[in-house]
């Protein structure tokens, strides 16, 4: 049986490889050619290694590549800073240990609670794991069943979420996935994930659509606008931070922001 994580490899670098242009390569266009993308037999010659070799990356058979070589295929299909350190920590033998859902120690929920605006806690799986006050004020995690305080089953599949961010929705989603994706594919086969992937899957056309995409983002900060039943239209400046004790635990803090006016 193929490792899940093989996989994820090799269905990235095929989908990085027909996104790239020829021109993009500095490679001459062939009238031969049929698709936009490049062909296998170019990115082994761009990346120096042999097709054979490449090839067997692409079908996510277990080979593991080296630094080396995977820097090379990150410079041959012109891989972005959080490309690049996705395929590196996929071609690295992880911890292969079933996911276990993560426990926040009481220390860092008393600093959240202390906290006067919204803050809350996420784990690998992106679970709302703690929250203050403030954040529940706005997210109202409390009032879900455990199992759905998720931040993505909340912005893909909940109705009133999607009504919460209005017309940023998309924007929001789309990069909330393709940050999710590289946190997955490190986890990919495991069940707690891929009972989260399924959920997804039936409940967001539109997630399934982006997730074949397989972009991949790092995480940001940014701006998010929210229209709020009962608060109205809220603004705020989020940001995050991985805990020293447990680098599976995000911080997320959302600052008011008042709006500027012309």
């Amino acid at each position: 049986m193929a490792d899940p994580r093989r996989v994820e490899f090799g269905d990235f670098l095929r989908s990085r490889r027909e996104k790239l242009t020829p021109k993009a390569v500095g490679l001459p266009l062939s009238s031969r050619r049929r698709t936009a993308g490049l062909r296998r037999e170019e990115v082994a010659q761009l990346a120096g290694i042999g097709v054979d070799w490449y090839i067997r990356l692409e079908q996510g058979r277990t080979v593991s590549p080296s630094v080396t070589t995977v820097d090379a295929l990150a410079r041959a299909l012109r891989l972005s800073k959080a490309e690049h350190a996705h395929l590196k920590a996929l071609a690295r033998d992880g911890d292969r240990r079933p996911f276990t859902r993560e426990i926040v120690p009481p220390p860092i929920r008393r600093m959240i609670e202390s906290l006067k605006q919204p803050a809350y806690i996420t784990g690998r799986r992106w679970d709302v794991l703690a929250w203050n006050a403030a954040a529940e004020e706005v997210f109202g995690f409390g009032q879900l069943p455990e199992q759905d305080r998720n931040t993505l089953l909340l912005v893909l599949t909940n109705k009133q979420t999607r009504k919460f961010y209005g017309a940023g929705w998309t924007e929001v989603a789309k990069s909330m996935v393709a940050m999710f994706r590289a946190t997955h594919d490190v986890w990919a086969g495991d069940p707690a994930f891929t009972e989260l992937l399924t959920r997804l899957r039936q409940g967001s056309p539109e997630f399934v659509k982006w997730w074949e995409a397989h972009e991949i983002r790092s995480t940001a900060s940014g701006l998010k606008t929210m229209n709020h039943p009962t608060k109205g239209v809220l603004r705020f400046e989020h940001t995050s931070f991985q805990a020293n004790d447990d680098p599976a635990l995000k911080l997320v803090i959302y600052t008011p922001v008042q709006s500027v006016e012309a």
